[in-house]
């Protein structure tokens, strides 16, 4: 092996790679779906009757996100073994 040749490619490091790429990219959707309800409720809240039954649904909505957001990050958190 020479000093300018690529290191070899590990087939299960580029699949982490691609799976973790992924990940990102669904947490930061999910996100955006989350900003989005939020900015809904508070809309939703400013109304002179607001639907209380629809703002119980999309702040439990809302939380349901966050804890998938929570799950997929956590995949994203290499685990350390002390």
């Amino acid at each position: 092996m020479h000093d300018d040749d690529p290191p070899p490619v590990n087939d299960e490091d580029t699949a982490f790679d691609v799976e973790q790429g992924e990940v990102r990219a669904r947490v930061q959707l999910m996100k955006q779906q989350h900003a989005d309800l939020d900015a809904s409720i508070v809309a939703l809240e400013m109304a002179l009757l607001p639907d209380q039954l629809q703002l119980a649904r999309l702040k439990k909505q809302k939380l349901l996100l966050r804890d998938q957001i929570v799950k997929l990050e956590d995949r994203l958190t290499p685990d350390i073994i002390a």
